[in-house]
């Protein structure tokens, strides 16, 4: 038997036990009754939503660090957004808008974006930048 996975809900937040078999069940969090996975990469807004997500979550979370007057990150964006629907429930996107995080920007060392970070157990393991 497989031991439950850790899923941050990108609603609220909470932090959800649920069973590797149950991922593609569209499984809904405990606390506010939303989907798990929305199909849609989830928007970082602050440092505590993204420690919670890139910290606790057991699934692989790949943050896209953007923001809005570059041109090349709204070009990349409708990929991004296809690709959150087709790797979801195996692997979560993020979206970083440096411009009003710019801390974490700073902390992860953004020099220029877009920036793709792969994160696994709250490990940076891989990086694309331009």
């Amino acid at each position: 038997m497989s031991e439950p996975l850790h899923i941050v809900c990108p609603h609220c937040s909470t932090t959800n036990r649920v069973k590797p078999d149950q991922l593609a069940s569209h499984p809904d969090c405990g606390q506010c009754h939303q989907p798990l996975f929305t199909g849609h990469p989830v928007a970082l807004d602050d440092e505590a939503a993204f420690d919670k997500h890139v910290l606790r979550s057991q699934i692989p979370v790949l943050v896209d660090f953007w923001a809005p007057w570059c041109g090349p990150c709204q070009m990349m964006a409708p990929h991004f957004e296809r690709a959150a629907a087709q790797l979801e429930p195996h692997v979560r996107l993020a979206k970083v808008d440096t411009q009003s995080e710019s801390t974490l920007g700073q902390r992860y060392n953004i020099r220029s974006i877009p920036s793709l970070v792969l994160f696994k157990a709250g490990r940076e393991i891989a990086r694309q930048s331009g």
